[in-house]
């Protein structure tokens, strides 16, 4: 990794502004999945050990700037104070003098949570006066929540160019992987991409076909290559304006010799719903009033077959209507059969929201190599775009050169 990591970084009676991923979901007032909290905990027992006095930051949903009850961090706060088995009080606002007051009174060692940040507008703008009044908390910066590194925000831009910034441990770790599998992997290397959309998912399936070995497609984004290849798909979810771009990956996978895994037998319902009727037919001519929901089990046959070699697996997205359980066999499979491989010694890193939900609902989580954090930051890193998030924070010296990696330089 290119950048300098919070393990590089001089934090001791340091005020250090963390910004964390904490966007998690919530019921009835409790945090339902803490993957995300959990993930975060190396960076800050790390600094806390260390003797920093850290200020954690974090958005949560989308309140569109304004102060949502429902939305706030305490049920966050609750979880990390039991995780990390000392409190974690959360701040009545991220901005004011009662937080300012919270924030002098730290002591080393000690932490504390801002409440949403996007309770405030300035936010996501990437207000200056917002991240100024943000980076006025603290004399380092490190950003750990690399969901949110694909975005331009105050607290993941505006002030990381006003104090030295750093990678925490867990972006490191999500940089390294996901560099590993565009510069370096162990090949035969395979995608599997699915989801709703083709559209959201043509750049990176342009910039894989030239890292890959293998691309399987599932989910309704195949349901374009199946009309692509002149198949009749019923009423199923597609994009018949991507057509032609599904013809042009086709044909360009065929030249670079990039093996294309299509469903070769499907799923099909007369609704997409609950307790509706459904059978399995070839993938071939779907009966007009019929949708796709599901990879058959051909499908989830020859995926087994196709990976049995892999060495390095990428996957993002569902393979069929993954929030209906009769519907979901197929990606549950999946996840199954990846975890098998990096049971064998395959690097498995999977991203994307589903994807993840399928393998932590099995159990699987463990035996994956890499689960991302952020789905739409990996799918844009692995598009070869750069993340505003990162790009921010202070890059490693060249070897021989003479720095001072904690002097407050703004990154170019």
């Amino acid at each position: 990794m290119d950048k300098l990591s919070v393990r590089d970084a001089d934090v001791a009676g340091k005020r250090v502004f963390v910004r964390v991923d904490f966007n998690v979901p919530l019921a009835d007032g409790k945090v339902t999945d803490d993957s995300r909290i959990r993930a975060a905990i190396p960076t800050i027992n790390l600094l806390l050990a260390a003797g920093a006095r850290v200020v954690l930051a974090s958005h949560l949903g989308r309140p569109d700037g304004k102060v949502t009850d429902s939305l706030r961090l305490r049920p966050v706060g609750q979880r990390l104070t039991e995780l990390l088995r000392r409190n974690v009080p959360v701040t009545g606002d991220a901005l004011g003098v009662g937080t300012e007051d919270a924030v002098k009174r730290l002591r080393p060692g000690e932490l504390i949570l801002l409440e949403n940040l996007r309770f405030h507008a300035a936010e996501e703008k990437n207000d200056p006066e917002f991240a100024a009044k943000l980076a006025s908390y603290a004399d380092v910066y490190v950003n750990d929540a690399f969901g949110t590194a694909h975005r331009a925000h105050a607290s993941t831009v505006g002030i990381a160019k006003l104090l030295p910034a750093y990678a925490g441990l867990l972006m490191e770790r999500e940089l390294e992987m996901l560099s590993n599998l565009l510069e370096a992997p162990a090949r035969p290397f395979a995608a599997i991409l699915g989801g709703a959309k083709v559209s959201d998912k043509i750049k990176v399936i342009d910039h894989l076909l030239a890292k890959v070995d293998m691309l399987i497609l599932g989910g309704g984004m195949a349901n374009t290559f199946l009309l692509a290849q002149g198949k009749a798909i019923g009423k199923s979810l597609a994009e018949p304006d991507r057509v032609e771009e599904a013809r042009r990956i086709l044909a360009t996978a065929e030249e670079r010799g990039v093996r294309i895994v299509l469903p070769v037998d499907v799923i099909v319902a007369k609704e997409v719903t609950r307790g509706t009727e459904y059978k399995t037919l070839p993938a071939e001519k779907i009966p007009a009033s019929w949708h796709i929901v599901d990879l058959g089990k051909a499908s989830q046959d020859l995926i087994v077959e196709a990976l049995a070699e892999a060495r390095t697996v990428f996957w993002n997205g569902p393979l069929g209507v993954f929030e209906i359980p009769s519907f979901a066999h197929g990606t549950k499979a999946v996840a199954r059969m990846l975890a098998d491989a990096a049971d064998h010694g395959a690097t498995v890193v999977v991203g994307g929201g589903d994807s993840v939900a399928a393998i932590t609902q099995q159990g699987l989580a463990d035996r994956m190599t890499h689960i991302s954090t952020g789905g739409g930051a990996s799918l844009e890193f692995l598009e070869g775009r750069e993340l505003p998030g990162v790009t921010v924070l202070l890059d490693r010296p060249a070897a021989g050169a003479a720095t001072s990696p904690t002097t407050s330089e703004t990154p170019a």
